[in-house]
């Protein structure tokens, strides 16, 4: 397994395999991610089989601003290189390829390379039943943000200091 950044040409396999980890009303549409590879391309990760096909990946901007917002999620063009923090805005894998540790190396790799740029740290939003899985890796949950209504379901802000 590579891992790699994202391309233009893999923007119809990154949407169809949000749209196979999200539901409709919490996926990101084509326009998002086109527009996400165009503001921060060194900042979504892929992992694709020996094939080369894309089995999982991670994406998010960098910001001066700590905490995460859906206003985040809808413009890409709010991303700054220079940022303090980097942001997590999915993390997919397809499901035939689950539990077999590709999310885990991608968003340890994520998180190795926002150290490495001098990031103060990640933050991310997940669901109550992902909170354990991400504190494995170091992340606290902050709780329930207001700053996050996607789908119309309860959101929890995890961040990692770095």
């Amino acid at each position: 397994m590579v891992i790699r950044n994202a391309k233009q040409s893999d923007l119809d396999e990154i949407a169809r395999i949000e749209s196979i980890c999200f539901p409709q009303g919490q996926a990101a549409g084509k326009e998002a991610f086109k527009a996400r590879l165009l503001s921060f391309p060194n900042h979504f990760m892929l992992m694709c089989d020996e094939y080369g096909k894309v089995v999982s990946f991670i994406n998010g901007f960098t910001t001066d601003l700590p905490d995460l917002t859906d206003e985040m999620y809808e413009d890409a063009y709010l991303h700054d290189e220079n940022g303090e923090w980097q942001m997590v805005f999915g993390l997919c894998t397809l499901p035939d390829f689950r539990q077999r540790g590709f999310a885990q190396r991608l968003l340890k790799e994520f998180i190795r390379t926002a150290k490495i740029q001098g990031r103060k740290g990640v933050v991310i939003t997940c669901k109550q039943e992902l909170i354990r899985y991400y504190e494995k890796f170091g992340f606290v949950s902050e709780g329930v943000t207001n700053n996050s209504v996607i789908g119309g379901v309860q959101w929890y802000q995890m961040r990692i200091r770095l």
